[in-house]
């Protein structure tokens, strides 16, 4: 296997160390931070879905300060009109009967660009984001020119209902679900963030969306010939399985495979690249068939050195540990002499548990796990 050039894993290295403090801000999202890496290298987009609070907006942010470059942030209603991404039309060209649009801190000069509730878009506006997110290209009347965007980011608290937003949805190669912080982690979230506030901002690593875009420009040199046939059954088994992957997909996601290898300095992939392939689904119930079927390719090769820290981390939840974990809660909650600080503890983490016990897919394990939930909450409530 040929080894990177030394200023291309510069400034891998230095990608690397702007996802490392992104993870060591922002604990328990290291799944989501590894994914905007693999899209930020891959140049394609990336959707967050979850509920309101979950630090879906202020990762973005926060990756925007760390890039040296410009970000476009707006949060869309179902009343946003094209101006208010794409900036309105030069009034001094319009009088000479041109249509041209004064672009300046809009959209269609950003590097990166996050659309919060991205599902709220109206028809007005969504010929032209299918255009960005599809082509990252602005067109408008006679105006065609390519975009400098390095990432599109997207976030809604839904997933599309009606056909048209379908088309939107489709246009984000992988999707990933942002949920609440495990109440366990609390301490190491302190901890981090009082770490972080001790830091200069001077001590935090940066990149330039030109370092960027050098990185997007080497995906096309990674060697993917020897994992193809496994590409190829992979795609076949999900097409099986009911799941959409069409051929336009397939090719592009090609990409992010090479980005998994070109974010551990390799030039050439191996089968546990595959794991972003975990994050392709399209519904709820999707997610729990899709990480089945991934995850038997990538366990197959877990013995390959230089694999990607994402590639052993499975994402959904495990019903069979969340009942036992509720079980055990349930036997504490009846020792009369537990602290009233430790019944303060099983509270959160239950209504933690609880939130997590939505996401299990298969309706049998769910009421299966959710059953014991319910009891410890009858409990809880009855000893207030």
């Amino acid at each position: 296997m040929n080894s990177i050039a030394a200023t291309d894993a510069a400034q891998i290295d230095q990608l690397n160390l702007v996802l490392q403090h992104l993870k060591e801000k922002f604990v328990g999202k290291d799944d989501i931070i590894d994914l905007m890496g693999i899209c930020l290298a891959g140049r394609e987009n990336l959707f967050l879905l979850g509920p309101p609070g979950t630090a879906k907006s202020a990762m973005v942010r926060e990756l925007s300060k760390l890039l040296q470059g410009k970000t476009f942030e707006y949060l869309l209603t179902r009343f946003t009109e094209p101006n208010e991404l794409f900036g309105p039309f030069d009034i001094r060209k319009l009088r000479e009967g041109d249509l041209v649009t004064n672009t300046e801190g809009m959209l269609p000069e950003a590097n990166l660009i996050f659309l919060d509730e991205l599902l709220n878009a109206n028809s007005a506006i969504l010929n032209s984001l299918l255009m960005v997110l599809n082509e990252k290209v602005f067109r408008r009347g006679r105006e065609n020119r390519p975009l400098p965007a390095i990432m599109i980011v997207g976030a809604s608290n839904h997933l599309p209902e009606d056909e048209a937003l379908q088309a939107l949805f489709d246009r984000f190669l992988l999707r990933v679900r942002c949920d609440y912080v495990d109440p366990a982690l609390l301490n190491n979230v302190l901890e981090a963030g009082w770490k972080l506030e001790q830091k200069a901002l001077t001590d935090q690593p940066v990149i330039a969306a030109s370092d960027i875009f050098h990185i997007q420009a080497l995906i096309g040199t990674v060697d993917l010939q020897e994992i193809r046939p496994a590409y190829i059954n992979l795609v076949e088994m999900l097409r099986n399985a009911g799941v959409q992957v069409s051929d336009r997909r397939a090719v592009k996601l090609q990409r992010l495979i090479a980005a998994s290898a070109l974010l551990c300095k390799r030039n050439k992939a191996i089968p546990s690249d595959m794991w972003v392939m975990r994050y392709i689904w399209d519904t709820d119930e999707q997610q729990e068939i899709i990480a089945g079927i991934v995850n038997t390719v990538v366990q197959a090769d877990k013995e390959a050195p230089a694999q990607h820290p994402r590639a052993g981390t499975a994402s959904l939840p495990n019903a069979e540990e969340i009942y036992k974990e509720v079980t055990g809660m349930a036997e504490k909650w009846e020792d009369a002499s537990l602290p009233l600080s430790e019944r303060t503890i099983i509270k959160d983490r239950l209504r933690y548990l609880s939130g997590r016990c939505e996401w299990i897919n298969n309706e049998v394990q769910r009421k299966y796990v959710q059953q014991p939930i319910d009891q410890l909450w009858e409990k809880i409530i009855h000893s207030n």
